[in-house]
């Protein structure tokens, strides 16, 4: 049985606690090798029937990327309309994307059709396919902050609309627009927190049925 030191668990919590969504980065780019070794952990992620359907694809052109800013100016105008008040100006004054100067950028996609793993699993709840992807995601999360890199997940999309921009294929969804690069600043406090728009709550209570 394979046994891990005190050492190691303080160290795995104190990388759980700098896994922090980065909006600021530095422009600087991110060593191919390094990119490498992080990527290499969507290898040892758990997926539902052993499926592996993640589906990566790197946004480096001028045009991927101006589709991916233009979408999340849109969408991100949109929900600012939902707001009101004291709540609307905070929003407005949120950074909620590293679009502009992440070096590096990946979708992360689900394919919904693959028929590695012969639906094991997935034919009664298909969904795990994308919470297998989303595991995955976490396991790079963690690999990249090791290597010192800085994540931001930006959910402010209209994924159907930036899928059709990118001509994806019709059976992958988006799960994840990752920006990937170095902070320009590190804190473990989430900035959200820091500026007021939501506090982190302590684990819930573990409930019995």
């Amino acid at each position: 049985m394979v046994q891990f030191s005190d050492a190691f668990r303080q160290d795995l919590a104190e990388l759980m606690r700098w896994r922090r969504d980065v909006r600021r980065f530095r422009t600087d780019p991110v060593p191919g090798p390094v990119l490498d070794r992080c990527l290499q952990s969507f290898a040892l992620a758990p997926s539902v029937g052993l499926s592996q359907p993640w589906r990566l694809r790197r946004i480096g052109s001028a045009a991927a990327r101006t589709a991916a800013r233009d979408n999340f100016r849109a969408a991100n105008a949109d929900a600012l309309r939902g707001y009101r008040g004291a709540r609307a100006e905070t929003y407005a004054g949120l950074k909620l994307s590293g679009m502009d100067d992440a070096p590096e950028q990946i979708a992360v996609f689900c394919d919904d059709a693959t028929t590695q793993g012969a639906g094991l699993g997935a034919r009664t709840m298909p969904e795990t396919r994308r919470y297998s992807v989303v595991c995955a995601i976490m396991q790079f999360w963690l690999a990249a902050r090791a290597e010192g890199l800085g994540v931001g997940w930006v959910s402010i999309l209209d994924a159907p609309s930036l899928c059709a921009a990118w001509k994806t294929p019709k059976d992958w969804t988006l799960v994840a627009y990752l920006c990937i690069g170095w902070p320009r600043d590190d804190d473990t406090a989430p900035e959200l927190e820091r500026l007021g728009w939501e506090e982190r709550r302590a684990m819930p209570p573990l409930e019995m049925l």
